[in-house]
């Protein structure tokens, strides 16, 4: 029995735990990544098509006007948007799609008008335990100034307040745990009756 691939929609604060469980996730595999499309330039190692269509601000611009983006916004002077189209063929093509996106974004993908992508859609919140233990991964981390810490640790506390948005969440605990829950859902939504393509 076939079925119909599903949109799996994943958010999470700086320091939820995010990046941590996509890493464990795509060692094995079983879906495609969504690949979003910048105007910003590629950073040493980054490869186009893989982490990231690069396009020109009149080539992102373009697409926008013609509708092609299921969801787009400027962040830091660059613009971030995920491609309709090959979202749509791989779910027509029965694969699952895994979907990295913040608050704004999850917002704009509930929002469309599209009927198969809402069928499709499972969106997914990873919420750390709390503001205090975002602050000490980050901390951990090493990757931000004082300034851009606390920018960081607003941001987390506004985007924590939209778990109830989401069809699941997730309480963060280890990586494994995190994995665990994560692939429980993976599971069960795969089993819904409603995404069974009956051919007998």
């Amino acid at each position: 029995m076939n079925r119909s691939g599903i949109l799996f929609l994943i958010s999470a604060p700086s320091g939820g735990g995010k990046s941590t469980l996509l890493k464990l996730l795509s060692e094995k595999p079983d879906f495609t990544y969504s690949v979003s499309c910048t105007t910003r330039a590629p950073r040493p190692g980054e490869e186009d098509g893989r982490d990231y269509h690069f396009l020109s601000v009149a080539e992102f611009e373009r697409r926008i006007a013609a509708g092609e983006f299921i969801e787009h916004a400027q962040v830091h002077g660059n613009f971030y948007g995920t491609l309709r189209r090959p979202i749509l063929d791989s779910m027509d093509s029965g694969l699952d799609v895994m979907m990295d996106v913040d608050i704004q974004g999850a917002a704009r993908i509930r929002a469309d008008a599209d009927a198969r992508l809402q069928a499709a859609l499972v969106d997914i919140f990873l919420m750390p335990p709390s503001l205090a233990e975002v602050r000490r991964r980050l901390l951990k981390r090493g990757t931000e100034t004082p300034g851009q810490l606390e920018v960081r640790l607003r941001n987390a506390e506004t985007e924590m307040a939209q778990w109830k948005n989401y069809r699941y969440t997730i309480l963060s605990g280890t990586p494994m745990q995190d994995f665990e829950n994560f692939r429980a859902i993976m599971q069960a939504e795969r089993m819904r009756s409603s995404r069974m393509l009956v051919t007998f």
